[in-house]
């Protein structure tokens, strides 16, 4: 496991869900790019997750695919299976010409769902080994 190389992980998926958060906060919001950071954000988390367990994640955006990679380590990640479903929605389809109806209940939901993969035990678990305490 290379500490490093996991904190740039989270570091970018922190960057990522501060986009997410910025843009909710502005007066013309554009839900489905607030949605797309999120999945982002999320997508980062997971993939820091596997290369501390020393797995190269795929370069993939399917978050259900990375978290059933994650839950084979640690069988808890099933409880973000949902989370991790919806924002997949988000991860790249929304970047391209659709006609897709992106809600603010959707951002609500994303940011949640990012909060809480952020905020969950084995993510929060390695955040204490990779970063600095006095950061």
């Amino acid at each position: 496991m290379n500490n490093e190389e996991v904190k740039e992980w989270f570091e970018i998926a922190d960057r990522d869900f501060d986009a997410a958060q910025l843009l909710n906060e502005a007066v013309r919001r554009h839900y489905e790019v607030i949605c797309y950071q999120c999945a982002q954000a999320a997508e980062k988390y997971l993939k820091g997750f596997l290369v501390f367990n020393d797995i190269v994640p795929e370069k993939t955006h399917d978050l259900v695919k990375l978290n059933k990679m994650c839950a084979k380590i640690n069988s808890d990640f099933q409880d973000v299976y949902d989370e991790c479903k919806f924002l997949t929605t988000f991860a790249t389809d929304i970047r391209y010409p659709k006609k897709y109806e992106v809600t603010d209940g959707d951002v609500v939901r994303a940011i949640a769902a990012v909060e809480k993969i952020s905020n969950f035990k084995p993510v929060l678990d390695i955040r204490t080994t990779v970063f600095d305490v006095s950061e």
